[in-house]
């Protein structure tokens, strides 16, 4: 590709740990190739020189938290032909998400009471899907490596990202781990995206769902298997929240209003 067909790309930061941000950062060998194969308009934990210019391009880490991201967000689309949501906080919104408005705000109050902050206004943590419309999503908590270079590399020739439509459990199974579930430990391998490798099953490690939740992921079924294996609600919930981000909360809503009657 010419210098002068060089993709435009914009790496953006919202409400998280930057650990996305810093696993590009962390290719250590790849580094100046990256660089070398695309024009790199925007990154701030990598170049001080940024250009809030039109992107082919952006990556947006983050979950929407405040209300001069959602302005941010929103310029970040209109200036850019593709956006990817990179990382679970961008994709689901992260596990700052977990809490529904009610608590979030019950939260908030607790711990400013009645400050008044002017700097800049908090709201309840969203996926960026909430603001703007979303091309592709790169999952994981944070992104692996060779996810991101599998992008990047197709994104230089113009290719889609790949998908990961099958759950945990399938690379379990080829993996001939034991299914740690049939042995009563709370496993989210069944709802969650594969891709990892089931890195934590293979050490006998239940999936804590790091990488999202699966595309039609049966929660329900998840859930009943827990409570029979001993969980209560609260901890079936905290479990299947912790990386799904304001994915489930209507679903536990459900069981929340039967444990109430």
């Amino acid at each position: 590709m010419s210098e002068n067909k060089k993709l435009k790309i914009g790496i953006y930061e919202l409400t998280g740990c930057a650990g996305d941000a810093l696993l590009i950062v962390d290719c250590e060998m790849e580094l100046l190739d990256i660089f070398s194969a695309v024009d790199v308009q925007s990154f701030l934990m990598a170049k001080s020189d940024n250009i809030d210019g039109d992107l082919d391009i952006a990556l947006v880490e983050g979950s929407v938290s405040t209300e001069r991201e959602v302005e941010e967000l929103k310029d970040i689309r209109q200036r850019s032909k593709i956006v990817v949501a990179f990382g679970l906080c961008a994709t689901v919104g992260g596990i700052q998400a977990r809490f529904t408005e009610k608590e979030w705000a019950k939260y908030l109050k607790e711990v400013y009471g009645d400050t008044d902050i002017t700097h800049v206004k908090a709201i309840h943590s969203k996926p960026i899907d909430a603001y703007i419309d979303v091309d592709f999503y790169l999952p994981g908590c944070p992104v692996g490596k060779d996810q991101f270079l599998n992008f990047f590399t197709r994104a230089v020739q113009g290719s889609p990202p790949e998908r990961y439509p099958h759950p945990v459990c399938v690379t379990c199974k080829f993996n001939e781990n034991a299914c740690l579930l049939k042995k009563g430990l709370p496993c989210l391998g069944p709802l969650t995206a594969d891709g990892c490798g089931s890195i934590c099953p293979n050490h006998n490690v239940p999936c804590y769902g790091c990488w999202g939740p699966v595309e039609g992921a049966n929660p329900t079924s998840e859930y009943y298997l827990l409570q029979e294996k001993g969980f209560d609600l609260e901890a079936i919930r905290r479990r299947m929240s912790n990386y799904s981000g304001s994915k489930l909360h209507q679903f536990f809503q459900q069981f929340t209003a039967k444990e109430s009657k």
